[in-house]
């Protein structure tokens, strides 16, 4: 698709969005007509006033005093004018902004996994304040240049027919240069700005893997090779700015250049008509040539505004394409108008997996002819080496992927055939990596029960061990914590996931290498709890320390996608098999 075409879509896709701004619109170019009307009606009454000052002994300062008077009047009218344009402008550039970042905030939540899991967040992220910012700041410069120069231009004209005709020739001949001018540059610069949005979204997502990953930069020495790559990126983006720059700031001084044009034959074509004409009944009058020298700068000036708006909003169109490329993304398959809402008295636990493939990438098989039939209350663990399905299961239990083929069932309804909320509030997931949000302690526990009562909290808190370091916080469950758990430990986040999960005790669970980040002695003591939280639950167990999963009821060993080996601990023992093999190699001394 050629820049053209893309630019013409893009723009399309911004006038949808202010549709829903035309009365606004409308109010904001009616004081746009006042204020130019206002503006280019001031030149005339000072032509006036310099005509009636012309003389010695003749000067009429009642006249002037008259004329002085009403440019006092315009100039606060037009003073009144321009702000109201600017805040209707201001609502509506502010309008569709936050109107893009709701929609876009809105798709990412409805995005598959698989379109997050292949983007950089930096990336996106980019795209949702960065891009939207620059969009925004074009869009306001156009509304109060744009429309404003166009009008000031078709108006000006009519001024300088009312004083000179062949005047108003010379300049209306003239001056369409700069519009050629101005639109040849705008043409190569689309491409140009786009590059260079790309390259400070790319700069942004490496700033963010590297804040967020800076110990382990820090671990193994690798701040030279950040900044050497960050310098990289920098240069590009140096690079590809100042060309884009250096093009799109060709625009002004051209415009200028045929501007000065404009104005110096304004200059000498009305000085040699007055000349002519001398004091001339309907001649040109000294004070209708200082109007005229006055509109010649009033006509030319929108257009070098014009050009400057024209720059900035092939900068904003470039940006916001790519917003409008994030929007247009596919969304997740959504629930059908049909689908079940699984409660929670209908979860009986048991999950049927039957004849399941599925894989990221086409090119690249991961699990193929998968089944497995789980019983209610049953305990499963699932083994085996990195990289051969262990979280792609849980990925597919939790429907974070749909099956590639086969099905999953879960209390006898096809997962596809349930909502996808209801499926997962029916599992508790802790997973190794932890996630907490900004707030107080109290916020993360409750995600999953915002009514639960303090007793309920510190119940559920005592039982994870969770309890006696939140105690000792400043404001204990009230504390507000940052970010990812700000300054708490990585067991301590750990725990506070599972305390989450504990609080609101789900049908199901998932345990994804849940105590991986716990001290040894509270990992004894969690263990227990979770014994007893497991009790009538269908659990399912992913861990690496084979120590954890003694106690499962089935222990699936996976490698490649596929069950290699199933049964309890002391059966896969017994066949000296791939799982006997790990745990000898775990304790072996």
């Amino acid at each position: 698709m050629s820049d053209t075409s893309k630019k013409q879509r893009v723009f399309s896709k911004v006038l949808r969005y202010m549709k829903g701004y035309r009365l606004l619109f409308g109010i904001s170019l009616v004081f746009v007509a006042v204020t130019v009307a206002g503006m280019l009606y001031i030149p005339v009454l000072a032509g006036q006033a310099i005509d009636l000052a012309i003389g010695i002994n003749n000067v009429d300062f009642k006249g002037i005093y008259k004329i002085l008077i009403k440019i006092a009047v315009v100039t606060a009218v037009v003073a009144l004018c321009q702000w109201l344009m600017n805040v209707c402008n201001n609502k509506i550039t502010f309008g569709i902004v936050r109107k893009l970042r709701k929609d876009a905030f809105v798709k990412i939540q409805t995005l598959p996994l698989s379109y997050l899991d292949s983007k950089p967040i930096g990336d996106t992220v980019s795209r949702v304040i960065t891009d939207v910012d620059q969009f925004g700041d074009g869009l306001l410069m156009g509304f109060s240049q744009f429309f404003t120069g166009i009008l000031t231009i078709a108006v000006t004209i009519g001024f300088m027919i009312s004083i000179s005709i062949p005047i108003t020739l010379v300049v209306v001949l003239i001056t369409p240069l700069s519009l050629f001018v101005a639109a040849f540059i705008a043409k190569n610069t689309f491409s140009l700005f786009k590059k260079q949005s790309e390259t400070r979204a790319e700069q942004t997502a490496f700033i963010d893997e590297m804040i967020g990953e800076h110990k382990t930069v820090v671990a193994f020495s690798q701040e030279d090779e950040a900044l050497k790559k960050f310098d990289e990126i920098n240069t590009r983006l140096q690079k590809t700015s100042l060309k884009a720059l250096f093009y799109s700031s060709l625009t002004n001084p051209c415009t200028r250049f045929v501007n000065n044009l404009v104005y110096a034959a304004v200059a000498f074509v009305g000085a040699m008509i007055c000349i002519k004409n001398g004091n001339a009944q309907g001649g040109l009058t000294v004070g209708g040539l200082f109007a005229l020298l006055n509109y010649a700068n009033q006509y030319t000036k929108p257009f070098n505004e014009i050009s400057g708006v024209v720059t900035e909003l092939q900068n904003s169109m470039a940006c916001v394409s790519r917003l409008f490329e994030l929007i247009d993304q596919p969304s997740q398959i959504p629930d059908a108008p049909d689908a079940h809402v699984l409660s929670e008295n209908e979860v009986d636990g048991t999950v049927n997996i039957q004849d399941v493939s599925f894989s990221y990438t086409p090119d690249k098989e991961l699990i193929r002819d998968f089944n497995l039939y789980i019983e209610k209350g049953q305990r499963v663990a699932i083994v085996g080496p990195t990289g051969c399905g262990k979280t792609t299961l849980i990925n597919l239990l939790m429907r974070f992927y749909d099956v590639d083929s086969g099905s999953i069932s879960v209390s006898g309804h096809n997962v596809k055939d349930l909502t996808r909320g209801s499926l997962r509030s029916s599992y508790g997931m802790v997973l190794q990596d932890t996630w907490l949000k900004c707030g107080t302690i109290r916020d993360n526990i409750t995600m999953g029960k915002p009514d639960a009562t303090d007793e309920e909290i510190i119940a559920a808190a005592k039982k994870t061990h969770a309890h006696s370091f939140i105690r000792r916080l400043p404001q204990g469950y009230d504390t507000v914590i940052g970010e990812d758990g700000g300054s708490l430990s990585q067991g301590q986040k750990q725990l506070l996931c599972i305390t989450r999960v504990i609080l609101s005790l789900p049908p199901m669970l998932i345990l994804d290498e849940a105590t991986s980040s716990i001290d040894t002695r509270t990992e004894i003591r969690i263990q227990n709890s979770f014994a007893l939280m497991m009790q009538g639950r269908t659990s399912f167990i992913v861990a690496h320390r084979l120590s954890t999963i003694k106690e499962a009821d089935i222990i699936l060993v996976m490698d490649n996608g596929k069950i290699i080996e199933k049964g309890n601990h002391e059966q896969l023992l017994a066949n000296g098999g791939f799982y006997c093999e790990l745990w000898n190699s775990q304790f072996e001394t």
